[in-house]
Formats: C-alpha cells, sequence, structure tokens
C-alpha cells in the first residue's frame, strides 16, 4: 500500500519518496514493522490464550523434563501470521503476484494448523487431526499454490527452471516434457510439476512442524532461514547482482524480499517470549505457516535445492522422525535413536535444553551461510 501511494502517486509531487522504490528500504521497514507488531501484541496475545485456557499439551512418551511446560499458553502462531501480513500488506508491491501466493501459502497451511490446534484445545483431543487428514489437508493448500503458480507462468510472471547448486548452465524444466515432447505425455510433465510443489511444500512444513519441540529452537532457526531468503530474494530480485551470480532472475523477486523481512521480523519478536523458558508456544498454526512461507519462496524463487542447505537442520530434524519409524517398523522395534526429533536424542543422553537449542542454531546458521556461498561456486 505504502509502495503504491508514496511512489507512484507522489513521486512528481515530492522527490524524497523515491526512497519507496527500493526493496532494501522496504524489506528494512517491513522487518521493523513486523518486529514491532510483535513485540506489542505478544503480551496481549498470551494474557487472552491465557484467558481461554489455551494451553500445551505435553506427550506422555516425551522427555519427563517437559511434563513441567504443559499448560504453557499456544496458538501464539497466529500472532506470527498477523506480524507477517500487516507489513507485507504495507510495504510490498501487491501488484506483483508472487507476493498474494506467498500469503496463501502463508494463510493457507496456517489455517491447516489452527485446525489441527483447535482440535486438541478445544476438543480434548490430545493428538489433533489424524495424520491422514493433516496431510489431506497440506496437498490441498500445495495444489492451491501449484495452481496459482502455473497461472503466473502463463502470464509470464514465474518461471519452472529449476536453478542446481554448483552448476552453471544445468537449469532443469519442470514443465518441459522428458519423452520427447510427445502429446500423450504431455499429462505427465503436469503431474510432475505438482508432485514436486507438494513434495517441496508439505516437507518444509512438516519438517519446520516436527523442529519446534524445544523452547525457542524452531523459532531461532526461523529466523536463520528467512534472513537467508531474504538475502536470496534480493540477490535474485536485482539485476545486477543476479547476472554476476548468474541466477534465473524470477519477475517480482524483489518484493519477496519484504514478505521474507517480515517473516524474519516477525520471528525475532516471538523470539523474545518464546525464549527458554518459553512463556508461549507457537503451536502447529505458527511452525505450519512458518514452513510453508520458507518453502513457497524457494518454490518461487527457484531455489528448491538450496532450500536444504538453508534449512538443513529442518531437513535433520525430518529426517531422524523417518529414519526412526522406518527403523521401528523394519527391525522389529528397533530404534536408532534414544528418541525423535533429534533435539530429543540429545536431551536424552544428557545434553541440557539451552545446549540443544544453542548449538542447533549454530549448525543451523553455518548450512544457511554455506547455502550463501554456493551462489558463486558454480
Amino acid at each position: 500500500m505504502f509502495y503504491w501511494l508514496f511512489y507512484e502517486k507522489l513521486f512528481h509531487s515530492f522527490t524524497p519518496v523515491r526512497v519507496f522504490q527500493y526493496a532494501s528500504f522496504r524489506s528494512g521497514m517491513a522487518s521493523l514493522s513486523a518486529l514491532a507488531l510483535s513485540l506489542m501484541l505478544c503480551p496481549w496475545m498470551i494474557r487472552r490464550l491465557r484467558q481461554f485456557q489455551i494451553g500445551q499439551h505435553i506427550r506422555e512418551d516425551g522427555p519427563q523434563t517437559h511434563l513441567k511446560k504443559a499448560g504453557t499458553p499456544t496458538m501464539g502462531g497466529l500472532l506470527i501470521i498477523l506480524s507477517i501480513i500487516v507489513p507485507t500488506l504495507l510495504w510490498a508491491n501487491l501488484r506483483v503476484p508472487s507476493v498474494w501466493v506467498a500469503l496463501v501459502a502463508l494463510v493457507g497451511f496456517g489455517a491447516v494448523g489452527f485446525w489441527d490446534d483447535y482440535s486438541k484445545v478445544k476438543k480434548s483431543r490430545s493428538l489433533g487431526l489424524t495424520a491422514k487428514r493433516k496431510f489431506a489437508a497440506e496437498v490441498v493448500v500445495a495444489l492451491l499454490v501449484g495452481v496459482m503458480l502455473l497461472w503466473m507462468n502463463a502470464t509470464g510472471y514465474y518461471s519452472t527452471g529449476m536453478n542446481v547448486p554448483f552448476f552453471k548452465n544445468f537449469r532443469p524444466d519442470l514443465l518441459v516434457d522428458p519423452w520427447l515432447h510427445s502429446p500423450w505425455t504431455y499429462p505427465f510433465a503436469f503431474i510432475f510439476f505438482f508432485a514436486f510443489v507438494i513434495l517441496v511444500l508439505v516437507g518444509s512444513t512438516n519438517a519446520v512442524n516436527l523442529t519446534d519441540g524445544l523452547d525457542g529452537l524452531a523459532i531461532g532457526l526461523m529466523i536463520i532461514a528467512a534472513g537467508a531468503m531474504t538475502a536470496l530474494s534480493y540477490l535474485s530480485g536485482h539485476a545486477e547482482f543476479a547476472r554476476y551470480l548468474e541466477l534465473s532472475r524470477t519477475p517480482g523477486a524483489a518484493e519477496l524480499t519484504i514478505f521474507c523481512g517480515a517473516m524474519t521480523g516477525a520471528s525475532l519478536g516471538f523470539l523474545w517470549y518464546n525464549a527458554h523458558p518459553a512463556e508461549v508456544f507457537m503451536g502447529d498454526v505458527g511452525s505450519l505457516a512458518l514452513g510453508g512461507g520458507l518453502g513457497v519462496v524457494a518454490v518461487l524463487l527457484k531455489q528448491e535445492i538450496l532450500l536444504l542447505f538453508i534449512g538443513g537442520v529442518f531437513v535433520v530434524e525430518a529426517l531422524s522422525v523417518i529414519l526412526q519409524v522406518g527403523s521401528y517398523r523394519l527391525r522389529n522395534g528397533k530404534r536408532i535413536f534414544k528418541m525423535a526429533p533429534l533435539h530429543h536424542h540429545f536431551e536424552q543422553i544428557g545434553w541440557a535444553e539451552s545446549k540443544v537449542i544453542a548449538r542447533f542454531w549454530i549448525a543451523g546458521l553455518v548450512m544457511a551461510l554455506f547455502a550463501l556461498t554456493t551462489l558463486k561456486l558454480r
């Protein structure tokens, strides 16, 4: 809104407002706006959650040290979503379709998380949604995003070509028919495209959700990942930097800088109250929304593979659960880890919660920095 009001409408009458044309300025303001909203409204949110007795359920088979956290206000992710949406609407150029796709993914996956949290808290069902129902809802949101991406591709706002780390000229197109462009195989190209989008988005949302098990762990890693995505979107949207780094320049990528900046600021503000010992938890409504936002930005920037490094700790956490479940089922109840996800394993071997959190943050920062260095290692 501010871009339209101050830059497009007042540019000719008041020259200093030209600063509103720069994505770097608007992303910085979006970050500060999101940070301020989160810091100011979180105490009110905590009081309201306590008033309505919306507290965290702690599973009995989890670490015994976590039982004291039962009843801590949860669903604070609603504030995170609000703190991202408002600055994005205020500071982004709303004529760019990628901004709306990012917001749809954020709200869509957040709605699935809200549904799950509501089932746990209001209906006294400690397990929330069934795994199948939750997965089906996430797939529906991912399919909606896929349809929007196809529309953007048809109108020239989105490319289905991928950037591949370490390779300069290898950029596979997800919609190019690999079978000599035979007409009867065209549907398979679209099926593959949708399957890939579902894999990235649903995988990203659940990876963040699984990591959200310790005070401040997931939100701290989100600050790192969202910060890296902010830098990546700015570089992809800047003509000179994109040419120098040989990135596929995506139309509207610069406006995603505002969305990512808001995501960074909102996460930073929420960490103030979610740091150990946590005063509020984000719940599934927050973790699924943030995971969806992170994943959709990677898809829009065509950096889906680089997301594996930027969100490296999230990936490792998700893999630890997959390996644990697979080992339990295929090896007659034998486990690889003492407990999954991985952060609980380190708790079980004697690491203090604060030590696990700090060391995982360090690992996340190292992986994110490595991901950014790959932009020139081609």
